[in-house]
């Protein structure tokens, strides 16, 4: 039996990068490269192979790429894709932190209370004040929101990690991701819609653009994603939720009837079809008949008339005849000459017809 760290993090292999805005080269050669914002997904990986298959579903061109501040090159295709499928891991996929990163790491980590590496109060926040955000990314903190998602067209099991410093798309990208979670309780899988949305907001009359990753899950109905966690397979098929369940075949009850050798035998099957819910008026007709035919020796599978005491012997017409050990049923007789009762009582009623459909109640149409 294998065991584990207790205090490690568990979680799935992450695979590459979704970006939503990419760098183009500065016209002088000295200055760092100019981010430009996507309106489509952009999605890099250390693998090839990945970014290939993500170009030959998103469109776009593979090239070789160097983030910033880093000397190991990538792949990444901007890809032609302003919506992407995906699908939430369970549990809560989002991780966001003010964050400060420079040539040494991230310098600075904090939930907007405490600064998490030096266990200090907010720095940004004692020396700026509440409007802190509102100064240039190189002074501060920068609003940090990262998510996993499963991108289930591309190969491999892992993750692709959403990541964007956007300070407005950060609290519409929590509120989108709580709805998910509260329909799930963080206990499934769930299918999710992904787009770049573009938004404005005026603040002390500046116009700020901004961009917003929507995450909403992708179901076909609203009482889908309030019901509960849902299956993998409906998480790799949100389709089939809607799709009517396919019923089992209906079994052939005239056929069995007919293989019956007793009238009691043929009200079994009646029994054995009301107790499926395929009983009907037709059925029911249909087997009475069969049973009316076996009580006057037809053969219900031919129709020819049988005569089953006609065996040439007619001084013992009408008596049994021993079975294959030689042995006679005879009747055992009581006290006072009665029939013997059974013994033990049967378990189960006698085989009848509902009680509307006793023989002679209704002529067969």
């Amino acid at each position: 039996m294998g065991s584990r760290i207790l205090t490690m993090k568990r979680q799935a292999a992450e695979l590459g990068r979704i970006r939503t805005g990419y760098s183009r080269p500065h016209p002088e050669p000295n200055r760092r490269p100019i981010p430009v914002k996507s309106k489509t997904f952009v999605l890099s990986s250390h693998s090839r192979d990945y970014i290939e298959r993500a170009a030959e579903l998103y469109g776009g061109s593979v090239e070789q790429w160097t983030p910033q501040g880093q000397s190991v090159a990538q792949f990444r295709v901007i890809t032609e894709a302003a919506e992407l499928r995906a699908i939430l891991p369970a549990g809560d996929p989002l991780s966001q932190s003010y964050e400060m990163w420079s040539g040494g790491g991230c310098s600075r980590r904090c939930d907007g209370v405490t600064e998490q590496i030096t266990r200090q109060p907010c720095v940004c926040l004692a020396r700026y004040g509440e409007d802190w955000h509102e100064r240039k990314a190189d002074e501060v903190c920068r609003p940090t929101s990262r998510v996993g998602v499963y991108l289930p067209d591309l190969p491999d099991v892992g993750v692709w990690r959403l990541e964007t410093k956007s300070y407005y798309a950060a609290d519409a990208l929590a509120g989108g991701l709580d709805t998910v979670l509260q329909a799930t309780e963080g206990r499934g899988l769930m299918p999710v819609r992904m787009w770049i949305e573009q938004r404005t907001a005026v603040r002390k009359g500046k116009t700020k653009q901004f961009q917003v990753v929507m995450v909403v899950p992708s179901l076909p109905k609203l009482r889908h994603a309030l019901s509960g966690p849902i299956s993998t397979a409906a998480a790799l098929d949100p389709s089939s939720l809607d799709r009517p369940a396919i019923e089992a075949p209906r079994p052939d009850y005239l056929a069995e009837a007919r293989a019956c050798r007793t009238s009691d035998a043929v009200i079994a099957v009646w029994h054995k079809a009301s107790a499926a819910g395929h009983g009907s008026d037709e059925l029911l007709a249909d087997l009475k008949q069969i049973a009316a035919d076996i009580a006057r020796g037809v053969e219900p599978t031919t129709g020819v008339i049988t005569d089953q005491d006609d065996d040439g012997d007619d001084e013992h017409d009408g008596e049994p005849g021993p079975d294959a050990d030689g042995v006679y049923d005879v009747e055992v007789l009581g006290e006072g000459g009665e029939p013997a009762a059974d013994e033990p009582p049967t378990s189960h009623p006698a085989a009848a017809w509902p009680t509307a459909a006793q023989p002679g109640s209704g002529a067969r149409r």
